[in-house]
């Protein structure tokens, strides 16, 4: 086809698409490199915009891209709520905030999760539209790209009309120029979220579910919080920091503890649980566990702690997490914990061992 022909539009005229993210996982720059995308690379008028927060890791980042044909005057600068493509950065979102508002039948929705396409359609309720997944994260810490770059190709495949050479070059153009270096990593992400994006088969119902049982997008003065007030601060203590986390955790192996509290005044958010005990047939006290709701998994305890009774491990190969205990220091026995929130890290992905720019790694 025509590359300044799209295969659909709305009302307006317009072929929109909404990326829904977290901080850290680079869906502002995805959303800019299809905004330039529709207006160097497909002859249309294109327009993208981001909303987000503080920029800190884990807080809600919203990007908006429309396009349209080059002689339609491209007027409207609002938020994207019925998008033609979807792309959901984390599954972590799902439930926690209505990242799947305003879909409908024809909706292409790309979603990062390490499930087969059919188990997430399953898992998360996704009855309308079409569902495409794949395992970003571990294609980015295979190819040591970004996740964004893996889930651009795979917006590319699902999309059914933007062509892998098209995206592979904006990506020399754009990324390429600022980090040189990194441009052969980043390609080698494109093409496999081109090529592993995988579509659902089962069979999706044709009717959304009651727009009564979903959040809407639509803020104004009657939903808005009383006095503008962030009711997601990132130091809530209900705020469950494991989005943050990219790929590795550390694992507790306690017969090589000596109880020497390094990882506990290195850990910058306490996850740490020391109670009284006996160490060598003395009291003391004893390092019982991790709080795995506040680990964000900075690794800093793994390098810090001299007996490596402490290491780095995958996150995926851990769904049940050894040594996993609750804060002791919290009151009530149950805490409804936000999965998604702000919080202070401001280093670069975990799973980078070398030397590590914004692009990804050297």
């Amino acid at each position: 086809m025509n590359r300044n022909v799209l295969p659909v539009t709305n009302e307006n005229g317009y072929f929109e698409i909404r990326l829904e993210s977290i901080g850290g996982l680079g869906a502002n720059l995805c959303g800019k490199m299809l905004g330039e995308l529709g207006a160097l690379s497909l002859s249309l008028n294109s327009l993208s915009f981001s909303s987000y927060g503080s920029e800190k890791r884990g807080s809600p980042v919203k990007a908006y891209i429309r396009w349209c044909a080059e002689d339609k005057p491209l007027r409207i600068n609002s938020p994207v709520t019925h998008p033609h493509i979807l792309g959901i950065f984390h599954e972590g979102l799902i439930g926690t905030h209505p990242v799947l508002e305003g879909v409908s039948t024809g909706t292409k929705i790309i979603l990062n999760t390490p499930y087969t396409a059919d188990a997430a359609a399953e898992k998360y309720g996704i009855s309308i539209g079409e569902l495409y997944c794949l395992d970003a994260l571990s294609i980015a810490m295979e190819c040591k790209s970004r996740v964004n770059m893996v889930m651009l190709g795979a917006i590319a495949k699902a999309s059914g009309f933007i062509p892998a050479d098209v995206v592979e070059q904006l990506c020399r153009d754009t990324v390429g120029q600022k980090y040189p270096a990194l441009i052969e990593a980043n390609l080698s992400g494109l093409r496999e979220g081109y090529a592993r994006a995988e579509k659902a088969t089962v069979e999706q119902n044709l009717t959304p579910p009651p727009a009564g049982k979903r959040e809407s997008y639509i803020w104004g003065y009657k939903n808005a919080p009383i006095g503008g007030v962030n009711p997601r601060a990132g130091s809530t203590v209900s705020n469950d920091l494991s989005p943050s986390r990219q790929g590795y955790i550390p694992v507790f192996l306690k017969e090589r503890c000596i109880n020497c509290g390094l990882c506990d005044s290195t850990c910058p958010d306490m996850v740490f649980q020391f109670a009284p005990g006996i160490y060598k047939d003395k009291e003391c006290m004893v390092n019982k566990g991790l709080d795995y709701f506040h680990c964000k998994g900075c690794l800093r305890c793994v390098a810090v702690c001299p007996t490596e009774a402490l290491v780095k491990a995958l996150e995926k190969d851990h769904p049940d997490k050894p040594y996993f205990l609750p804060n002791q220091d919290l009151v009530p026995d149950t805490i409804p914990y936000q999965k998604t929130g702000a919080n202070s890290w401001i280093t670069s992905d975990s799973y980078m061992d070398e030397k590590r720019v914004d692009g990804g790694v050297v």
